[in-house]
């Protein structure tokens, strides 16, 4: 398991030639390094008699994001095991007309799986995002800037991620398919974007 390895290790095998990890595995643990970092400015805030109203919440916060981060760093492998069956499709033969027309069949659905994948992801950063900013509102003065690279780090993984749906989409025969999924990162896009730069303002504003 990718999540598992040591971050040498990870980086080595992602500046190498193989396929995987790539851009989808290195989203997937920006994410989880990004909602950390949130579980960091809870854990900074939590006991505090200053921020004793929201104690509560921030240990249902601090036990979701835990949670989360294990999720997100999950999409390391999940990336790679939805793009296996695309590497293995684009090596089938396809010199006869019958060979061309399995080649096709089997591409499409691997292009199609291969871009559920970081749709979902974007998903759960979108999730992760909500968290911080709420921590940018009642966490910690001493530690808001984390939240604030927090969520800058949730905004980097969630544009990357959607490449890795836009590159596959492009390529399948399915257009209604390929602008559906398309439509649904685009939106994620929209929502994602605005509220991180709305967080960032918002830190900006508490430590300057």
């Amino acid at each position: 398991m990718m999540a598992q390895q040591r971050m040498n290790e990870f980086l080595e095998k992602l500046s190498s030639g193989a396929p995987v990890p790539g851009g989808g595995g290195a989203s997937a643990y920006t994410a989880a390094v990004g909602m950390a970092l949130g579980s960091m400015v809870a854990n900074l805030t939590t006991g505090k008699k200053k921020y004793a109203q929201y104690q509560e919440e921030l240990e249902s916060l601090l036990e979701d994001a835990a949670k989360l981060t294990q999720e997100l760093a999950g999409f390391m492998d999940k990336d790679a095991e939805a793009f296996e069956p695309l590497s293995r499709a684009y090596g089938l033969p396809k010199g006869t007309p019958e060979e061309a027309a399995e080649r096709e069949k089997v591409m499409e659905k691997a292009l199609a799986a291969a871009s559920e994948a970081p749709l979902a992801l974007m998903e759960k950063i979108l999730e992760s995002m909500k968290m911080l900013d709420r921590l940018s509102i009642i966490g910690s003065s001493l530690a808001i800037s984390d939240a604030g690279v927090g969520i800058q780090m949730a905004k980097a993984a969630l544009n990357s991620a959607s490449l890795n749906v836009f590159i596959n989409t492009k390529l399948m025969k399915d257009r209604a398919k390929a602008e559906e999924m398309n439509f649904r990162a685009d939106r994620m896009l929209t929502e994602g974007n605005t509220m991180a730069d709305r967080v960032y303002e918002t830190v900006l504003g508490r430590i300057c």
